[in-house]
């Protein structure tokens, strides 16, 4: 099972009003070695209190390299 789809287990979890132990020991009767850790599932519970209920993942804040072009380098240079 992959991240995405813990995620959204980790999500019903929270939505159910489960805490984070109980959504732990629930992941690990079911799917045993392969249960995300608890940090992991800390993680995405504070993510949902704080109203992120976005189970995809999120964009990068980087600049896209199409904004690294030798027009744009000559114009950040020039006002040194």
């Amino acid at each position: 099972m992959d991240q995405k789809q813990f995620c959204i287990l980790i999500l019903h979890c929270f939505m159910m009003g489960k805490n984070t132990v109980q959504a732990k020991h629930w992941l690990e009767k079911c799917y045993k070695d392969s249960a995300p850790l608890e940090t992991t599932i800390k993680r995405w519970f504070a993510n949902f209190k704080r109203a992120c209920r976005d189970t995809g993942d999120v964009e990068r804040s980087e600049c896209p390299n199409e904004v690294v072009t030798p027009e744009n380098i000559k114009k950040s240079t020039k006002t040194f």
